[in-house]
């Protein structure tokens, strides 16, 4: 397992808000309270995105804020409680590039361990444009088409990972 810190691990019982101890659960020190028995599992946040594209080239987000400001990424964003992935992927192509999708496929599942404010796991799927128009918004800078020769800086290894797959796919 990797040694990657839980920012949400807590101090206090869940259910009764007593301080908590720890104990070896499954190998790994968990959080639980001596008070009611509650155990904390920590949970990697679910990301989903989509990989859309134009001939052989790839719709890119330039990041307005930080982690990672101005590199560039996938279309993509956190799952929301009680959210489908492929809602959220829907969700986030309209809100970061003005673009209504309709979902192709499941293109492939990555572990994301370099975001500073959490550990994940990214869906990345692959769509096709039905609407809307082509813009920057949400929380991107920018929105532009990159082909595989001249990608810009991108941030995270899941997303750099994914736009491997698609370059070795044969698009």
């Amino acid at each position: 397992m990797t040694p990657i810190p839980d920012p949400s691990r807590p101090r206090f019982c869940g259910r009764c808000a007593a301080p908590l101890g720890e104990r070896e659960d499954g190998g790994v020190n968990r959080p639980v309270c001596a008070a009611c028995g509650w155990v904390y599992y920590g949970k990697n946040a679910v990301g989903a995105g989509v990989l859309l594209t134009d001939e052989d080239r790839v719709l890119l987000v330039q990041r307005r804020d930080d982690p990672y400001q101005d590199q560039w990424q996938l279309p993509a964003g956190f799952v929301e409680y009680g959210e489908s992935p492929d809602a959220t992927a829907v969700r986030e192509a309209l809100e970061e590039v003005g673009l209504y999708v309709r979902l192709t496929g499941l293109a492939g599942a990555y572990f994301v361990g370099d975001d500073p404010r959490t550990a994940g796991i990214l869906l990345v799927y692959g769509a096709e444009v039905s609407g809307g128009e082509l813009r920057a918004g949400d929380d991107a800078k920018a929105a532009a088409f990159f082909a595989p020769s001249a990608l810009p800086r991108i941030a995270f290894q899941a997303h750099r990972e994914a736009l491997r797959d698609w370059e070795t796919s044969g698009k």
